[in-house]
């Protein structure tokens, strides 16, 4: 019998009652990889609460499949449609609508883990509510580490509330980690954090071809399947920034202990190098239910649904460094985070309206780092004493990000400088 079936007859036969699990953003692709996870141990977990935005038709046939308690839209139209089809179908679940509903169900007693995969930062409150509370927090979304990493690892260690990182480059870090490792913390014989990158879709693109690039060439990931904004991101390497803050945070370190390395084939997640020279990698299908299996069970290990890597098939690694004149961002982001404070923040909600008028063309992909060096460059940083001080900064960010947009005589040429 292999460990993890013989870890889920114990859990349904040695008196467990399977863990509650809440999902912050459940139409998405994590929501429904993190779905798929836990429909394969029933025994194991149950699912408490599903919550999305506005896509009422998946989110239905989520409440039918798992009945959960509750179910939240964060649109109000949208909840009054879900809530009248659930009625029609004879399902128990409550339909609560708007921010609130998310933090309110993001703490529930029932629930003891909380996947927080909202993209954006409307995201940020309800993964507070879920680290106040004392929960498995399992982050997904980047922004609130990289908005208010500080003030969520000092809740943490308040409420006693477990961070588990869900990108695969950080739950590989965290797999590379030794034995009861904590994140927030430092461990004293990890010398350095080599966090891998796949590239993108314009690794060996010049600087001067990213000039007409359109969304649905920013869009196609060579490897792996997220959201338009998030692959965007992927595209133009902000997304590697926004890990290497992230990775500051849930590893206390600082940028310069930090490697960022590209890896075209994805099978290197991440690595760790300790003080005695040795260098510990985390390798595995680029498929992100084995960072959700890992840590919805940990300390266990489950049955994902991956299949087994064929390293025979890969037959070779490449690593390379990232070329810092065809990324800006990754440049703005590693200084941004050298800054500290609310830097990361500014630069984070800059790179939200950012990419959102490029996906709507209303301004040019090279035109996405100019735009939030400009905005990091108008609104101050300040000390990230409390959450108050980081939405101040990010609301006057995408005012200033915005501002920067309408007065822009777009011009696909234009480009940092």
């Amino acid at each position: 019998m292999s460990e993890e079936k013989a870890s889920d007859v114990e859990h349904s036969s040695g008196g467990c009652s399977p863990k509650g699990v809440t999902i912050l953003g459940s139409t998405g692709s994590i929501g429904v990889n993190t779905l798929d996870v836990v429909a394969r141990h029933p025994s194991r977990f149950r699912v408490v609460a599903l919550t999305a935005n506005t896509q009422v038709d998946r989110l239905f046939e989520q409440c039918r499949q798992t009945q959960p308690d509750k179910a939240v839209m964060l649109n109000h139209e949208a909840a009054d449609h879900l809530r009248g089809r659930l009625k029609a179908a004879g399902l128990g679940t409550q339909t609560l609508s708007g921010p609130a509903a998310l933090a309110q169900v993001a703490a529930l007693d029932q629930s003891d883990i909380v996947m927080a995969a909202i993209v954006g930062a409307a995201g940020l409150q309800p993964t507070l509510a879920a680290v106040r509370a004392g929960k498995r927090v399992l982050l997904a979304n980047k922004e609130p580490l990289v908005m208010s990493g500080n003030i969520f690892i000092r809740e943490a260690h308040r409420s006693n509330a477990e961070l588990l990182p869900i990108d695969s480059e950080h739950n590989a870090i965290f797999q590379c980690m030794p034995a009861g490792y904590k994140t927030g913390s430092r461990h004293a014989t990890v010398r350095k954090i080599l966090l891998t990158c796949s590239g993108g879709p314009f690794r060996n693109a010049k600087p001067g071809d990213l000039v007409n690039v359109t969304p649905e060439q920013a869009c196609a990931h060579p490897n792996w399947v997220m959201g338009r904004k998030i692959s965007v991101d992927s595209a133009t390497l902000m997304n590697k920034g926004l890990e290497l803050i992230e990775a500051c945070r849930l590893f206390s370190c600082n940028p310069d202990c930090i490697q960022i390395v590209i890896h075209p084939q994805s099978v290197v997640h991440s690595m760790v190098e300790y003080e005695d020279g040795s260098v510990l990698a985390q390798m595995g299908n680029p498929d992100m239910r084995i960072p959700i299996a890992y840590a919805l069970a940990w300390p266990d290990r489950i049955e994902s649904g991956v299949a087994s890597l064929n390293i025979v098939d890969v037959a070779r690694l490449d690593f390379e460094e990232p070329d810092f004149e065809r990324f800006p961002c990754l440049q703005l982001a590693t200084d941004a985070a050298r800054t500290g404070g609310t830097a990361p923040a500014i630069l984070n909600a800059a790179n939200e309206i950012a990419v959102a008028a490029f996906l709507d063309t209303r301004i040019g992909f090279t035109d996405i780092p100019w735009v939030i060096e400009r905005t990091l460059a108008e609104v101050d940083a300040h000390p990230d004493t409390n959450l108050d001080v980081v939405l101040a900064d990010d609301a006057e960010a995408r005012a200033a990000a915005n501002r920067l947009i309408a007065e822009l005589d777009y011009r696909p040429a234009r480009r940092l400088q």
